[in-house]
């Protein structure tokens, strides 16, 4: 199978490197990719939303598959233009990607099937807004936009002030377009978070292994959310109990939603959860592989990923039986000085190999852009380190050994990734 992979960020490169590994792939392209990328397969500048451009790029390079991993894509729908233009896809259609691209409508889709979430309700008005978080009286209040803001739409208010501002940033002054136009205001639950990722063709759902991630730019989960400053796998929460709990009251009770309102969700779909006093609550769904997730869920994979993508995109799941290594994995970001903020761009890595590569690890490039030899910088978080270990403790020592040996002018980290947090 030749197969087209739209991307350019740390998740595309592990979903690249995983096809990689499969003995059933023929060649790799990924659109536009990034520096690293460029070591594992054929880089081709289209823009991840161009869909006329994808569709001839799939077209010229007569590819069998187009794996749509990123979520603006996904929501403008990629996958129903390329499927009409005879294109297999992993991803779902634009009706399924709603789940994310959406928020009043996922809320929606579980306040109607009794999935449990956070209470909340629904603005397209400021003022409004903040009337109802002023009546409340309850913080951190959460503020969500409604649609798609690069991970970054969610605000926990502190208080009344942080609240107003929050609500000015995103439904008057617009930061992230139309996705502000409404939001949604949500009680804030405590307890630890984790992710499950999970595949699904409609049909049957196979959970992957639980991850947990890191937002806060700062050691301490202080400062601003990121898209991601690091994640391990497993996460040491997620039991076996709470697997099995998940599984009957969110995971296929989800699909089984979708299902009925006539928006069947084939691909990758994503469960942030929070793992509260009461039980599991859902706190958001993506419709993708999430960015650093991905980083360590996919390299614990012992199936080949290549014939779960085809089986999925082909309604076919419930003919494997998918398999993960019982090693942990920790991922830690490099990011550019002063992410998630303005930063610059052009910094040159040192560090890596030849192929943007280092000893004992699997380095991903999530902003990088390959020049004259060098790596320069081209993102905010510019590369996840991953490692394996026999257990967590394990699989960190080796990615912050790791490192430590590599960087850039201005390049920071967070030093705590995966120590136990009770609380997100």
């Amino acid at each position: 199978m030749d197969i087209l992979v739209i991307g350019s960020g740390g998740r595309e490169h592990a979903i690249v490197r995983k096809l990689r590994e499969s003995p059933r792939v023929g060649k790799l392209y990924c659109a536009p990719g990034n520096g690293g990328i460029g070591a594992d397969a054929e880089c081709c500048a289209v823009n991840a939303m161009d869909k006329a451009g994808m569709l001839a790029l799939a077209k010229e390079k007569a590819v069998d598959l187009v794996f749509v991993a990123p979520d603006d894509p996904l929501g403008a729908g990629m996958v129903d233009y390329l499927e009409a233009g005879g294109f297999l896809c992993f991803g779902p259609n634009q009706k399924a990607a709603a789940i994310e691209s959406s928020k009043v409508f996922s809320k929606g889709l579980m306040k109607k099937y009794g999935i449990p979430t956070a209470g909340y309700e629904v603005f397209d008005n400021p003022a409004k807004a903040l009337d109802y978080i002023k009546s409340q009286n309850k913080y951190p209040a959460v503020i969500k936009a409604d649609g798609l803001a690069v991970g970054k739409g969610v605000t926990l208010a502190q208080n009344e002030a942080e609240a107003a501002q929050a609500l000015h940033s995103l439904m008057e002054e617009k930061i992230f377009g139309d996705s502000g136009s409404k939001v949604v205001v949500e009680e804030f639950l405590t307890g630890p978070e984790v992710t499950v990722l999970a595949f699904t063709d409609g049909k049957v759902m196979r959970p992957m292994a639980s991850s947990m991630d890191h937002k806060r730019a700062f050691d301490g989960d202080q400062g601003p959310n990121t898209g991601g400053m690091g994640t391990i796998s497993p996460s040491p929460f997620y039991t076996e109990d709470i697997a099995k709990e998940c599984m009957e009251k969110i995971f296929l009770p989800t699909m089984e939603a979708m299902n009925q309102e006539g928006r069947p969700f084939k691909g990758c779909l994503y469960f942030g959860l929070m793992l509260t006093p009461e039980g599991p609550k859902v706190i958001e769904f993506n419709s993708r592989f999430g960015d650093p997730e991905t980083q360590v869920v996919l390299p614990r994979l012992k199936t080949d990923f290549a014939e779960i993508v085809e089986a999925v995109a082909k309604e076919r799941l419930s003919e494997l039986d998918i398999q993960w290594a019982e090693e942990a994995a920790a991922c830690v970001i490099l990011a550019s000085g002063g992410y998630p903020g303005s930063y610059e761009k052009g910094k040159e890595i040192h560090g890596l190999d030849e192929k943007g590569q280092a000893e004992g690890v699997t380095v991903y490039h999530a902003g990088t852009k390959a020049e004259a030899g060098k790596f320069l910088t081209s993102g905010g978080r510019v590369l996840g380190v991953t490692a394996l270990g026999a257990d967590l403790n394990g699989a960190l020592e080796k990615a912050y050994g790791a490192v430590e040996k590599i960087g850039f002018e201005g390049s920071f980290y967070r030093k705590d990734i995966g120590k136990t947090r009770a609380e997100a």
